[in-house]
């Protein structure tokens, strides 16, 4: 693929270490690509990992896998995407535990890590650990990948309730990471739906994404801290700049236990434009509107009620009224048959923060270079 500097999706990220003064141990990039110099189909490449294991050693790990697997994609061919991933992923993990036994500080060290890959409006998922990839249409949020935890365990077994689950004391126990010593599956599922089956959800992969769909990667530094129903609330902002340090501050708020790192996509309209600013401006419109038909009706009624008690004499008197407020299967050859949108990328910034620093960091937008780090994960291998 060729490096771009434009994006058909619109992109914002943050990080922050939390209110316990951890060192930040969260990477993640973000690259736009066209495919080759014969189809310019526009892609996006996003990853997030999540460092877990010795005293600073989290965030060795998680830069490893972002660039091993950030490298991996920006080389190939975008015609296999879920083998890329795949292979990229588990190669990360080898250097990662080949590294994690040169030295004892650096001993247990490993990762978690989620991939979105949207090559057009086709959307491509990877997933190992507790990172969280979710989608967010029409006023709905749903988790497209699933928890590789003890308690998710639980409650695919039905031992746990998910309420018993969020609260239980190996909550952060995780069942696969990168840098593991035992052999893992790189996890393809995309549940569009809670119940749908293992099998149907992998075949979700390159599902046509939607206009005005937003896609939201995040650590569990955020998911543990704001229900779902929050990050909702918060996600629908009609600017993806505010809801990225929106979900950062409230995270904060409600304890701040871990790092807190997320990136936002969304497919923008014909125009590059976000629907969700489109749509604020739409409802005002409508109240506007409809301020207009509920006075005009009001005034019709007062005129028609004085009209009826039969006043005798009726002396019209001028009177100014407000105006109304504004108020696929691995292996399958992609097709492509839509027109790019081409958005700019802001220039990437560093999101180094110091030691337990109560302020976050935003960025529009990392390129392929992952953030600095800045905080300790509390993930169990």
């Amino acid at each position: 693929m060729i490096k771009a500097e434009r994006s058909h999706l619109l992109v914002s990220a943050g990080t922050h270490p939390g209110m316990r003064g951890k060192n930040n141990e969260d990477q993640y990039s973000v690259a736009a690509f066209q495919l080759n110099e014969k189809n310019d189909a526009p892609v996006v490449f996003a990853i997030l990992a999540d460092g877990i294991g010795g005293h600073m050693a989290g965030e060795v790990a998680a830069e490893i896998a972002v660039n091993v697997i950030s490298e991996a994609v920006a080389e190939s061919d975008g015609s296999k995407p879920l083998e890329v991933m795949e292979s990229s992923i588990m190669e990360a993990s080898r250097a990662i535990f080949a590294q994690s036994n040169s030295t004892s500080e650096k001993k247990g060290m490993g990762t978690t890590c989620v991939c979105v890959w949207v090559i057009g409006e086709r959307l491509f998922t990877a997933s190992v650990g507790d990172s969280r990839i979710y989608l967010l249409r029409k006023n709905k949020i749903s988790q497209l990948n699933i928890d590789h935890t003890w308690v998710q365990e639980g409650v695919d077994a039905g031992a746990l309730t998910l309420e018993q689950a969020r609260d239980h004391p190996n909550a952060n126990i995780i069942r696969r990471y990168l840098g593991s010593s035992k052999s893992f599956e790189v996890d393809f599922r995309l549940r569009t739906h809670p119940e749908e089956k293992d099998a149907n959800a992998v075949k979700n992969q390159g599902t046509r994404l939607q206009t005005g769909d937003r896609l939201l990667l995040c650590s569990d530094g955020l998911s543990d801290m704001i229900e779902d129903a929050d990050i909702l609330k918060l996600f629908k902002s009609p600017k993806l700049d505010d809801a990225v340090p929106a979900l950062i501050d409230l995270a904060n708020e409600n304890g701040g236990k871990d790092n807190i790192t997320l990136i936002t996509l969304e497919v923008p309209d014909s125009k590059g434009d976000s629907v969700w600013q489109r749509k604020t401006k739409s409802n005002w419109l409508y109240v506007g509107i409809g301020g207009a038909l509920l006075l005009g009706l009001a005034l019709m009624a007062y005129f028609g009620w004085n009209f009826l008690q039969g006043s005798p004499t009726l002396t019209p008197t001028a009177t100014d009224f407000p105006n109304p407020s504004p108020s696929v299967p691995v292996g399958t050859e992609l097709e492509f048959d839509f027109q790019p949108i081409t958005t700019e990328f802001p220039q990437a910034t560093s999101t180094a923060l110091p030691l337990g620093s109560p302020s976050a960091t935003y960025t529009a937008w990392p390129t392929d270079t992952p953030s600095a780090p800045d905080s300790t994960s509390t993930e169990t291998p």
